[in-house]
């Protein structure tokens, strides 16, 4: 007959090398290498909302620059259109104050001595057209200030 063979019980030197604790590369993180992570993650969310919101007020400022440029670009196309030049100031409002605008008109007085021929009435005058728009919503308001020359006869002249 043949002899059955008994599987010996593992040891306790075996069992105990079962139940050992786990390697350090096992073990997972710290509380303090947690809170130094959600620290760093802070920090960095920080400094990324600081620069989107810097970048949305520029672009915002450049949008509303970019709305003062058009209708002062506007309003210089009008000057001396369909009426003819004569010195004086008048302002007014683009989108119920928003973009607030005032227009002078006056003589344009040359630096350079003056000739003593005779100047005849009826050629053409230059005149100074100076054009400021204002915008801003309630804090240091913003400014575009436009200056051109336009040309227009005496006897043309009529009141803004």
């Amino acid at each position: 007959m043949s002899a059955l063979r008994a599987t010996p019980a593992p040891s306790r030197r075996r069992l105990g090398a079962l139940r050992r604790a786990p390697s350090s590369r096992e073990r997972g993180y710290t509380l303090l290498e947690v809170i130094v992570a959600f620290a760093l993650l802070a920090m960095a969310l920080t400094l990324l909302l600081g620069t989107l919101s810097g970048a949305a007020k520029q672009v915002r400022w450049s949008s509303d620059a970019g709305r003062a440029a058009l209708y002062a670009q506007s309003l210089m196309d009008q000057v001396g259109v369909g009426q003819a030049l004569k010195p004086g100031q008048r302002s007014g409002d683009f989108e119920n104050g928003r973009y607030r605008w005032t227009l002078g008109i006056t003589p344009w007085r040359d630096s350079l001595p003056a000739s003593n021929q005779p100047i005849d009435p009826n050629a053409m005058r230059l005149f100074e057209v100076q054009l400021a728009v204002e915008w801003g919503d309630g804090g240091p308001s913003r400014r575009l200030f436009l200056r051109t020359l336009r040309s227009s006869t005496a006897s043309n002249e009529v009141s803004l």
